[in-house]
Formats: structure tokens, sequence, C-alpha cells
């Protein structure tokens, strides 16, 4: 009889080991061995409980979304759920600590650059993009008419995936993301104080 709990630390610890291999080998370079190495498991598990490496890939980056959304709710969860809370907390979620980790930055890379070309990664980026619009626009349409609201919105998303790639690029990372974070709460506040309703 199986232990409770067993498979689900092993699909965790299969999600760890890959992203930990992407971002030291690339998405390109990561393969099964890699990733059972590093897990410390057979590379017949991954196909047992992933389908196969892409289905590993693409739970690991249902966790890097899932991480996003969860710090989006726990920081919401402590405000009064404001329109100017809810566009802080939606930018503060996008460069959390662990969203601009090492691990995390070069996972993010390595899925945007691999989006354009396979199917499964590419829904995941649309979900990610249509989200962080769709969470974006329902704070701006608190205040603003909606073609204001869908204009900020889509000017808002731009700049935090902007900011974040320039700094998750640049030669101090840290110091680019904390600017990034404080320009892009900026800009959402401001382009709340438009002319309301």
């Amino acid at each position: 009889m199986p232990i409770v709990g067993v498979k689900d630390t092993r699909k965790r610890q299969l999600i760890q080991a890959t992203l930990e291999s992407i971002a030291e080998l690339g998405l390109q370079n990561t393969t099964i061995v890699s990733i059972s190495r590093r897990a410390g498991m057979s590379s017949g598990i991954i196909s047992h409980y992933f389908g196969g490496k892409q289905g590993l890939i693409e739970a690991a980056l249902r966790h890097l979304l899932e991480a996003l959304g969860q710090e989006f709710r726990e920081r919401i969860a402590r405000t009064d759920g404001s329109p100017e809370q809810r566009l802080l907390c939606i930018v503060e979620a996008n460069f959390t600590e662990f969203q601009r980790s090492d691990l995390a930055a070069k996972t993010w890379l390595s899925f945007w650059a691999r989006s354009m070309h396979e199917p499964g990664l590419k829904r995941l980026q649309r979900i990610n993009n249509s989200r962080l619009y769709s969470n974006l626009r329902y704070s701006f349409a608190q205040r603003l008419s909606s073609e204001a609201a869908t204009e900020a919105a889509r000017q808002t998303a731009a700049m935090i995936d902007g900011f974040w790639l320039r700094s998750a690029l640049s030669h101090d990372p840290q110091e680019g993301f904390a600017a990034a974070e404080a320009l892009c709460k900026r800009f959402a506040l401001e382009a709340l104080a438009q002319v309301e309703k």
C-alpha cells in the first residue's frame, strides 16, 4: 500500500529538479537524465508521473505561474482590496524574491524563448498574459472608463514584463528589479489617477 503523500512529494522533487536543470543548462539542454539525476530518481518515474520531459517542463512552468498567483492572493488578503492596493499587489507579486531569483528568472527566460515554438508552452504563456492583463484591467476599471482601463492595463502589463526582462538581463539584476518594481508601481498609481468615469 502506497504511503500517503509520496506521489506529491516526488512530483515536487521532480519539478524542483527541472527548475534547477533549466537554470543551469537551459531548457534546450535539460534532459530526462539531467532531471532524474538531480532528483535522485529513475528516469522512468518522469514518464510515469508526467508522461515525459515535455509534461514535466509544463508542470514546472505551471508551478511558477501558481507561485505568482499565490503571492498575489496572499498580498491582497492583507489589504483593504482597493484598486490602489490591488495594483500594488499585482506589481509586487511579479517582483517577489522568488520570481526574481536566479532559478525562476532563468526558467522564465527559457520559457519565453521556447513558447514561440512549442504549442503547450505557448498556451501557458497566453494564460500568463491573460491573467496579468485581466487582473490589471479589473483594478483599473474600478475607477476609469472601460477604454481608459483597457489602455492602462495594456501599458502596465507591458511595463511589468519589460522592466522584469530588462532587470533579469542586467549586470546587477537585484538592483534592477528593485528599481523596476518602484517604477511599475508609480506608473500604475498614476494611471489609476487619470480622469475618473
